[in-house]
């Protein structure tokens, strides 16, 4: 049943590496009966301006945000960032560096595989971000991960997307690669200095409370504790940690779109926590404006 005071808080669109452009996540959320809805594209803003105008033609609240790639303990690890000030020139330079980062562990992954013998190349899959972006590559969009699953499916090598993380681009995974990224306070430091709110995400994923507890001293703001890949025991165990420490608890469906059949990680509006949560984050991020 959808609640009319309720928001998913992390979505991402063709801005980065996810299948829909930004109004149609904006109207996904709608139909969904959300009342709100966040844009968190990995390392870029540039896909707010759209989802603001299409917001504000439906009457749904399209919440600004980020999702800073970080490295700690060898591992991924993701921070959101809420309401921080959208034209900051330091911060926008931060997320252009990040994002050549992000094409460089591209082409390791990627060579990665070939020395594998998959022979995958970069042109290829680009070929398929933008054919599932409908009208071409978007300004700021990216080469993700998924795109690369994407890639393995469709050429045989691997029967699902789970498969392409679990046997190649995950942690674990044979074409794993994390070239050096800053440190997830680091991010906390950024996302605070551009006048926003700094959430962890995702933190089931990483197995790793002694960071989310270091990472609480650093100044975090709030724990995304509903995801899509979350149990309802991890859920539980980090609504508490944030309980615990005083932050705001948040959540989201982390959608990127379907691809081959499959939702990834699942459809905007499954994780979802009340409205009122806004209000802690912009307490804390009041500059967001385009």
């Amino acid at each position: 049943m959808a609640a009319p005071d309720s928001a998913d808080l992390h979505t991402h669109t063709t801005a980065s590496d996810g299948l829909h452009a930004p109004e149609e996540n904006v109207r996904m959320a709608h139909a969904a009966g959300l009342a709100a809805v966040a844009v968190t594209d990995h390392d870029t803003l540039v896909g707010l301006a759209a989802a603001f105008r299409e917001g504000e033609r439906l009457g749904i609240t399209v919440v600004p945000g980020v999702e800073i790639s970080t490295v700690a303990n060898g591992g991924d690890i993701h921070v959101l960032g809420y309401y921080m000030s959208l034209e900051d020139p330091l911060f926008l330079e931060r997320l252009a560096e990040l994002r050549n980062v992000r094409e460089r562990r591209n082409d390791l992954m990627l060579a990665r595989l070939r020395e594998l013998g998959i022979p995958i190349r970069l042109e290829e899959v680009e070929a398929i971000k933008a054919e599932k972006s409908g009208a071409g590559d978007k300004p700021g969009g990216s080469v993700g991960r998924p795109h690369i699953a994407d890639w393995l499916v469709r050429h045989g090598y691997v029967s699902s997307l789970r498969e392409a993380f679990d046997r190649y681009l995950g942690r674990s995974g044979q074409a794993y690669v994390n070239p050096p990224r800053i440190h997830p306070a680091e991010a906390i430091r950024w996302i605070h200095e551009a006048g926003g709110s700094a959430v962890l995400a995702h933190p089931g994923l990483y197995g790793d409370d002694p960071l989310v507890e270091e990472l609480i001293r650093a100044g975090l703001d709030g724990i995304e504790a509903l995801h899509s890949d979350h149990t309802p025991e991890q859920e539980a165990h980090y609504r508490r940690m944030a309980a615990e420490a005083g932050l705001a608890v948040t959540g989201g469906s982390d959608f990127h779109g379907m691809r081959q059949g499959e939702t990834f990680h699942g459809p905007i509006g499954n994780r979802r926590v009340g409205i009122e949560v806004l209000d802690r984050l912009q307490n804390r991020g009041r500059g967001a404006r385009l």
